[in-house]
């Protein structure tokens, strides 16, 4: 998987780096590329977070945080470009930097993904190459042993409908049985709807700027720059969502309540938060008054920091390890098949309403209502089970 990243961003860059006026036709599959890789970097590095036990989520939305905050790189390009350095030049280097992955490949990552519980004694690094074969076998024996642990995660057998894991005998849901689940479904509505929110919003925002600034090109190039370096913000933000979804970690369990259920409570606050943002976001970005627009933009930001970390944690806590990889690359998948409803929202913004898109942001601020349905299952679903382990326990 490594290789092929690698492969994939150094294509992408260099297919940018040797692009031209006459040869623009590149740019569409470079940044798909770069896409491609960005989101297969972020997924096997993620990984990494089960080494940091009661911070797990932090490091997720860190990681989130980083990719949100990306377009500093293309910020940079614009300065040394401003100042003589080609392009070319710029995207050459950064070609380079691909040989910085292949060193991650060989110097820190195992063979094999990151166990989650770690088996003791379970080291990371260099150390793994030397180690990797004992590491597995006694990291599937600890796993073996630990049955309790192995539940608590997800691993749950489920009748007729089951599969066995990587490194154990033991059974965990089928990735069938996981994307059929109501968990899986609603997570879903409320990725494609905070998505598709989102993403219109983006694509119209230029054309907006424009009317509420009376066509004033300085004033709308000052809003752009403030939306652009709002948007660099991510990294500082997607942290804050890692903390509330691990506030619980250090305290106590009910007795009875399984670390994974645990986790599942602690999430019910950060699905809510983020359905409230887009609802907020969605409703400021509607109302038709430019300096507002300032904290629209704080509110995208948020928006977009809250959801993307919001997913990778909730996918990792509530599924079996051995499915986050297509689980999260699923969904994506799908949202992103929804999120074409933009292209004939904008043609309809355009054409039928005479460049107007409030009729169209008040339906979508009725669509981010149902991002509220899963935290609400979510939510019901936790209540469920401690109704039911106090009637065991009286």
């Amino acid at each position: 998987m490594i290789h092929f990243l690698r492969l994939v961003f150094t294509t992408g860059s260099l297919l940018i780096a040797f692009s031209s006026a006459e040869l623009s036709i590149l740019i569409f599959p470079a940044l798909s590329c770069l896409n491609v890789a960005g989101l297969l970097l972020l997924v096997t590095n993620i990984q990494v977070s089960n080494l940091f036990g009661s911070h797990q989520s932090i490091i997720i939305t860190l990681h989130i945080g980083c990719i949100l905050s990306s377009p500093v790189v293309f910020l940079i390009i614009k300065i040394l470009h401003e100042r003589g350095i080609s392009l070319r030049s710029s995207f050459l280097f950064i070609s380079g930097c691909s040989v910085i992955h292949l060193l991650r490949t060989f110097l820190l990552m195992p063979k094999t993904h990151i166990p989650y519980p770690l088996p003791e004694g379970y080291t990371y690094g260099m150390s793994c190459c030397g180690q990797s074969n004992s590491m597995e076998q006694q990291g599937a024996e600890t796993t073996e042993s630990n049955g309790e642990v192995q539940r608590e995660r997800g691993a749950v057998p489920q009748a007729g409908d089951t599969q066995p894991s990587e490194n154990t005998a033991a059974n965990v849901m089928s990735f069938r049985s996981c994307v059929l689940s109501w968990f899986f479904l609603l997570h879903l509505v409320w990725f494609s709807a905070i998505q598709l929110n989102v993403l219109f919003i983006i694509g119209t925002l230029n054309p907006m700027l424009t009317r509420l600034a009376n066509g004033d090109p300085s004033l709308v190039s000052s809003y752009t720059n403030a939306f652009a370096f709002t948007q660099l913000c991510g990294i500082l933000c997607s942290p804050l969502n890692g903390l509330i979804i691990d506030r619980n970690k250090r305290k106590p369990r009910a007795p009875g309540e399984t670390e994974k259920e645990a986790d599942l409570r602690s999430s019910v606050l950060s699905l809510f938060l983020t359905a409230l943002l887009c609802l907020l976001f969605s409703i400021c970005a509607s109302i038709p008054v430019l300096p507002l627009q300032y904290f629209t933009f704080v509110l995208l930001v948020l928006t977009n920091s809250f959801q993307l970390g919001g997913h990778s944690s909730f996918i990792r806590i509530i599924f079996p390890s051995c499915h986050y990889g297509k689980l999260f690359g699923l969904v994506l998948c799908l949202s992103g098949v929804v999120v074409l409803l933009q292209f004939p929202l904008i043609i309809l913004v355009n054409d039928v309403l005479q460049g107007n898109p409030l009729y169209v942001k008040i339906g979508l601020i009725i669509l981010s209502l149902l991002a509220f349905l899963h935290p609400l299952y979510v939510y019901l679903h936790c209540r469920r089970q401690a109704a039911h382990r106090l009637s065991l326990n009286s």
